[in-house]
Order: structure tokens, then C-alpha cells, then sequence
């Protein structure tokens, strides 16, 4: 509207400028008065419509700016609520999901706190033990323990004995009861711990050559210890046991000192850990049961001899009980005959009697009848 209005006041202006040229200097004042005149009357309309059409399309303006301000504001209402909604859905959320992670913190701190208290008394345990080992006497009284449970848990009281005196005055750690052949066993407690550490510890060669040197003369002492007191003809069997009450000393000398080993086998003395010891006396148990076994065989050989003689006497005396009741059948059968004899002749006797009584009766009187009396 605004180009079209400034195009006509330019056509009005030039129309106006050509007038001028043409006309005279009066004229052209009149004329430019009239036209001057004429466009600002048209000027003014125009302007006036145009003012017109600018309120009605300010009116229609503000019209569809209020509708679509009602509708950006309720939209935006809207969004918020539904903003709000979820962020309050995902603020509850968060505040369970954080309440049930504090929950299980709190959990597995306190499992955190009692593996904690375990560790310290472990801790504790292991320092007590490593003093316990530390002292040579502790270390043999804790061997001598776990031997002791061992032979408890796996045979009878009366298959062993602990800390017996044999014929050379030496004390055994257990004597194991066992019938000759091979007869009781001795074993003997035995951990050579400090000589193991330095072999262990060692780091270089001549630290693990000194260490390979503790190790190999303590246990070939501890054998040939055993072998000079524990082994005595008559007295024991042939051959003894030494018990290392650690697995991984036992490992250690099987996987690296095959000299040691065969060394025992020659001083015919068995090294045992705790589980090949349990192993061995499950064997004893084993052998003893046989052995009891056996002494039970010649009582249950004689006791079923007794009962052989037993059954002879009873077949003798059923043998005679039938003999008996042959006879006393044979018997039965002539006393039935006797008897059927007996009734054959009272019934013939009874016949001749009859016979009797009937003839006194044919010879009598006829009119007197016989009575039931004279009949008998």
C-alpha cells in the first residue's frame, strides 16, 4: 500500500511539473493550487482508507496475536505440566533407585566391616601361629596334636597308643597296634619348618644352596632318628612312619629332593603328610578288621562243629521218636482189630441169645404174648 501511494504522488508530482512548463506563470499558479488542491483532497482520502484498512488489519492483528498468545500459552502450560510430571516422575524415581543403592551400600559395608573384623582376627590367628611355630617345642606339641587327631578320628581306642616307652627306653609320638605279621608301627611327629623358610626365602643361588643344605641334614637326621629308635626287632614292625604335618613341606620334598626320599626307603622309614597318613590308616583299619575277623573264625569254626553234633543228636532222637510212632501205630491198628473181633463175637453172642429166647417163646402158651422185659 505504501509503494502504490508514493508511486501515484510521484505521477501527481510529474504530471504537476509538466503542467508547469506549459502554462503561464498564473495559470500555472492556478492550476498548481487546483491540482495541489485536488491531491491533497485525494491525498487525504487515500490516507484515510489507508488508515481504515490499518486499523482493521491492527484490529485482525491483535485479534490473531490474542488467539495465538492463548494458544502458545496453553501450549506452554501444557508442556510444563507434562515437563513437570515427568520431572517429578524421574525425581521420585532418582530418589528410590538412590535409596536402594544407599540400602545396598550400606549392606555391603557391613559386609565389608565383618570381613574386615575376619581378616583382623585371621591376621591375628596367622601371627599366633607363626609364634606358635616359631618355638621348636610348640612346633613338636603341634604336630603331635594334629597326629593325635588324626589317628583318633580314623581307628578304634584300642588300636593305638600315644606316647608309649619301648623296650629302649625311647618315647614314641603313637604306637599303632597291628598283629604280626608286620606287628605294631611306630610313628613320630616331625617339621623341620625353619630349614623350609630358608629355602623358601632364598633369592639368590648361594642363599638357595645354603637353604638346599639346612633342609636335606635336617630330614635325613629326622629319618635316621627314627629308624636307630623306633624300630626294634621283636618289639615293633619293620619299618616306621614320619609324619610331616604339612602338606607343603611333604610337596616340596616329593617334587624336588628324590635323594631324601629314597633315602627313608632304605632306612625303611615312610614319610606321610596328613592326608596320606589318613590314607594309611584307613589301610590299618582296613588289616585290623581283618585280623578280628580272623580270630573269630576258629570260634565260629568250633561253634558251628558244636552245632553239627547238635543236630546229629536231633536227628538221632526224631529218628527214634518216629520208631516210636511206627510202634504205637502198629499198636493202635491191633487194638482195632481186637476190638473189631470183640464186636463180632458179641454180636454173634447176641445172636445166639436171640435165637434162644425165641424158641422158649414158640414153646410157651400161645395166648401169653413176650414182653419187652423177657427179651432181655
Amino acid at each position: 500500500m505504501e509503494f502504490a501511494l508514493i508511486a501515484v504522488i510521484a505521477l501527481l508530482l510529474i504530471g504537476i511539473l509538466v503542467l508547469f512548463t506549459k502554462m503561464s506563470k498564473a495559470e500555472k499558479l492556478a492550476t498548481t493550487a487546483s491540482v495541489n488542491s485536488e491531491t491533497l483532497t485525494r491525498l487525504t482520502e487515500s490516507l484515510i482508507n489507508q488508515q481504515a484498512q490499518l486499523e482493521g488489519q491492527l484490529k485482525q492483528v491483535s485479534a490473531d496475536t490474542a488467539a495465538s498468545r492463548q494458544e502458545i500459552n496453553q501450549t506452554l502450560s501444557e508442556r510444563l505440566d507434562t515437563v513437570s510430571k515427568r520431572l517429578g516422575d524421574s525425581l521420585s524415581q532418582s530418589a528410590e533407585k538412590t535409596g536402594q543403592s544407599l540400602s545396598e551400600l550400606q549392606t555391603r559395608l557391613a559386609v565389608i566391616d565383618k570381613a574386615q573384623s575376619n581378616l583382623t582376627e585371621l591376621s591375628n590367628q596367622v601371627v599366633g601361629l607363626q609364634d606358635i611355630l616359631a618355638n621348636k617345642q610348640a612346633r613338636g606339641a603341634f604336630g603331635e596334636i594334629q597326629l593325635n587327631d588324626l589317628v583318633k578320628s580314623a581307628l578304634p581306642p584300642s588300636a593305638y597308643d600315644f606316647q608309649v616307652t619301648l623296650g629302649n627306653g625311647r618315647r614314641a609320638d603313637c604306637l599303632i597296634k597291628l598283629p604280626n605279621p608286620p606287628g605294631s608301627i611306630v610313628v613320630d611327629a616331625k617339621f623341620p619348618l625353619e630349614s623350609f623358610h630358608l629355602l623358601r626365602q632364598a633369592e639368590t643361588e648361594s642363599d638357595k644352596t645354603i637353604a638346599i643344605r639346612a633342609f636335606t641334614g635336617a630330614m635325613q637326621k629326622h629319618i635316621a632318628d627314627i629308624s636307630d629308635k623306633y624300630i626294634l626287632d621283636g618289639e615293633t614292625a619293620e619299618s616306621a612312619l614320619l609324619f610331616l604335618p604339612s602338606e607343603a613341606v611333604y610337596a616340596e620334598l616329593h617334587a624336588n629332593f628324590p635323594a631324601i626320599l629314597e633315602r627313608s626307603y632304605k632306612a625303611r622309614v615312610w614319610i606321610v603328610s596328613p592326608t596320606t597318613l589318613m590314607a594309611t590308616l584307613n589301610t590299618v583299619r582296613a588289616v585290623l578288621k581283618d585280623s578280628q575277623m580272623r580270630a573269630q573264625a576258629g570260634v565260629i569254626q568250633k561253634e558251628v562243629g558244636i552245632l553239627l553234633k547238635d543236630v546229629e543228636r536231633l536227628d538221632d532222637r526224631v529218628s527214634k521218636l518216629g520208631n516210636h510212632f511206627q510202634q504205637a501205630s502198629k499198636d493202635i491198628e491191633l487194638i482195632e482189630t481186637s476190638s473189631r473181633k470183640i464186636s463180632s463175637r458179641a454180636e454173634k453172642i447176641e445172636e445166639l441169645q436171640l435165637g434162644e429166647e425165641n424158641e422158649e417163646l414158640l414153646s410157651g402158651p400161645p395166648d401169653k404174648a413176650p414182653t419187652p422185659e423177657d427179651r432181655y
